[in-house]
This record gives structure tokens, C-alpha cells and sequence, in this order.
């Protein structure tokens, strides 16, 4: 089943500003909260939908990586957003924690009597983890068909000690006595509009609920050391040199418990030794001996995948383009796909011997070798514009 448009699910344009693409959430959020829509399944994946359609159009990055790939340039392994799972796999604790600003003003506290229910009370856990950006060089075979890379990332991973908790022992992690274990603190003032109610992260514990007596000797309180990990990655076919791919949730783990950042995969493209990329296009310059252009030859020529044969007809002119369609790339999220465009050179000989400068002298005054280019044939520029069209 294909994903809907971030966009169409937030009701906004492209051209919407981070103002309105966070009023926009909101307002989708709060229809579909499931405070208001208990046992509602329904309802609920419709909140995380939106969710993570917020997830993307809220950074800048991710946003403008969606606006020019689609679908595709902003997830790994064909999920998105909060764990990779899509929008039928998402954590709601990690909903809250991540979008809280957003559930904990005081507008949102009216609509549900001041109170945000069972789920919105949950506190964050930890700190969340930094993203990683690691650079991906692919093949044009590779890109052309798709791949899948196993690559090794260092990074932060969690504490096998003490299992991400910061912790020595299960004894040694207690309430925090400023917020009591809700990772907020309250406060009410009273305006000229009545009591309004502000809910602010614990400055004690920064929202964890929680504090460690006792650290864990391993990862010194933090849950989590530095190691390596193996990361499988579902590259599409027809990215681009770049392009950036989110792989959520595969980033440096949280510190106690906090939830892992993204992988954000950086495209490069490995030069080829014969073709070279425009867009969809693959362009190949073919190098043709003066003769073959004369009498016309049949000749094999490199393409992404493999080699191909093509007619050189007789009388063929340098600068000729021949076109091999389908042999392109193809684009990401569409069937369409480029072709690959066959730029003629007719090579002219450099060392003659003394016998063949005087076999080309005989006809060097012959009508047949005097220039006279064809009027209807495309010019120079024509020719141009048609090869990166």
C-alpha cells in the first residue's frame, strides 16, 4: 500500500511555513488524540500519521529531501518516521516525547480540562540521540537497479551492563524529587482571561522522571558506550548524487533509555570509467575511425548494464547522437526512465606514413570530400539541447 502525501495528510502546501505546517499538526493531532478517541484504531493511526508527516516537514533537511525525492529520499528499508515501522509501526510514548511542545500548551490543556490523559502524562525517557550522517559511494550498476548495502557504523549503541538505564543496579534509579516521577512541573497564573495552566519539563531530572544514585561503571551514567554496528539499507533504484535517505532510529543510541537518532545515508556516485551521468541520461562518447564512418560499421558500445550493439550507418557525421532508449536510470518514485545518448567522434588520423598521404592526396580535390552538410540535419546546438533534454 502506498504512503499518502505528507502534505495532503497535514492539509497544507509545499509553499506552507513552519508556523503553519506546526498549527496544521496540531490541529489534525487534537482530531485525532486518542484522549478523544479512546479504542479508536482508526483514529490512532491517523494521530500517527500525522505524526510523522510532522516528523518530516518540521526539519528542514528531511523536508526539502521529501520535496525533491518523494517517499524515498526521506526513508531506509522502504519504512519512515519513529522506528522505521511507518505510520502502523510507531511508538506513541515516542510521539509524546518527541512532539510534547506541541501537546503541552496551554490551549491544548483547555481542550482536555487541563489534563493531556494517561498517555500525554508519560514522561520522556533519557536524552535522545544525536543523528549520524554517513557517506554511501554507489556504482551506475547499482544505482540503476537498486541494492542492498550492509555497512559498518561506529557510533554511540546501548549499555549491555546496565541495558541503557545509566544505572549500577535496579536499586540505584529513584523518583526525582522536584516533579515526583511526571518529568513536568506545573504551574498556574492567574490573567484578566482567568487560571491558565503552563506545563514546563522538570529542570531536576530534564523530563526523565528520574534520577541515578548510583552510576553504572561501564558507561559512567550515560547508558550507552561508544561501539560498532552493522546496519542493512535498502538503497532504491535511481537515487542520485546528494541525495540524502533517513533511516530512522538507527543513529547514536539516547543517553539512559532516550531514544536512538536517525542514519541519514549522503549518495555519492562512483565515477564511471566510460559513461558519464546527465540526469535519467547516460551519455557515452564513441571514438569512430574515419573509415567505419565512411563505409558504416556495426559496433558494440558500454551501457549500464552490460554492452549493446549498434549500426553505424555509412557517411555517419562526427557529432552524430544515437540514442539507446530505456538505457538511462530510472527515477525514484516513477516508471519513468532516461536513455543513453551515443555522441559520434570521428577520429582523425595523427601520424600518416608517406604511402597514405599520397592515397588521401588523390582524392583530397574530389567533389565527394569537400564539406556540403546536410540543411536538414540539426545543427550543432540543436544537437545540444536534444543530448540533455
Amino acid at each position: 500500500m502506498s504512503k499518502r502525501d505528507y502534505y495532503e495528510i497535514l492539509g497544507v502546501t509545499k509553499t506552507a511555513t513552519a508556523d503553519e505546517i506546526k498549527k496544521a499538526y496540531r490541529k489534525v493531532a487534537m482530531q485525532f488524540h486518542p484522549d478523544r478517541n479512546p479504542g479508536d484504531k482508526a483514529a490512532e493511526e491517523k494521530f500517527k500519521e500525522a505524526a510523522e508527516a510532522y516528523e518530516i516537514l518540521s526539519d528542514a533537511d528531511k523536508k526539502a529531501q521529501y520535496d525533491r525525492y518523494g517517499h524515498a529520499g526521506v526513508s531506509g528499508n522502504g519504512r519512515g518516521g519513529f522506528g522505521g515501522g511507518g505510520a502502523g509501526g510507531m511508538n506513541m510514548d515516542d510521539i509524546f516525547s518527541q512532539f510534547g511542545d506541541i501537546f503541552g500548551d496551554d490551549l491544548f490543556g483547555n481542550f482536555f480540562g487541563g489534563q493531556r490523559g494517561g498517555r500525554g502524562q508519560q514522561r520522556s525517557r533519557g536524552i535522545r540521540g544525536n543523528n549520524l550522517r554517513v557517506k554511501l559511494k554507489l556504482t551506475y550498476e547499482e544505482i540503476a537497479k537498486g541494492v542492498t548495502k550492509n555497512i559498518k557504523v561506529k557510533k554511540h549503541v546501548v549499555c549491555n551492563t546496565c541495558s541503557g538505564s545509566g544505572a549500577k543496579d535496579k536499586g540505584s534509579v529513584q523518583n526525582c524529587g522536584t516533579c515526583g516521577g511526571s518529568g513536568q512541573v506545573r504551574r498556574v497564573q492567574n490573567t484578566f482571561l482567568g487560571q491558565m495552566q503552563t506545563v514546563t519539563t522538570c529542570p531536576t531530572c530534564n523530563g526523565e522522571g528520574t534520577t541515578v544514585t548510583a552510576k553504572c561503571t561501564s558507561c559512567k551514567g550515560e547508558g550507552r558506550v561508544y561501539g560498532e554496528e552493522t546496519v542493512s539499507i535498502d538503497i532504491p533504484a535511481g537515487v542520485q548524487e546528494g541525495m540524502q535517505l533517513n533511516i530512522s532510529g538507527r543513529g547514536n543510541a539516547g543517553e539512559r533509555g532516550g531514544g536512538p537518532g536517525d542514519l541519514i545515508i549522503l549518495i555519492e556516485e562512483e565515477p564511471h570509467k566510460e559513461l558519464h551521468r546527465e540526469g535519467l541520461n547516460v551519455a557515452y562518447e564513441l571514438h569512430l575511425s574515419f573509415t567505419d564512418a565512411v563505409f558504416g560499421t556495426q559496433i558494440e558500445v558500454p551501457t549500464i548494464d552490460g554492452r549493446a550493439k549498434i549500426k553505424i550507418p555509412a557517411g555517419t557525421q562526427s557529432g552524430k547522437i544515437f540514442r539507446l532508449k530505456g538505457k538511462g536510470f530510472p527515477a525514484v518514485n516513477s516508471y519513468e526512465k532516461g536513455d543513453q545518448l551515443i555522441q559520434v567522434s570521428v577520429w582523425t588520423p595523427q601520424h600518416l606514413s608517406a604511402e597514405e598521404k599520397a592515397a588521401l592526396e588523390k582524392f583530397s580535390h574530389s567533389p565527394n570530400f569537400k564539406p556540403h552538410p546536410d540543411k536538414s540535419e540539426k545543427n550543432f546546438f540543436d544537437k545540444i539541447k536534444e543530448m540533455f533534454s
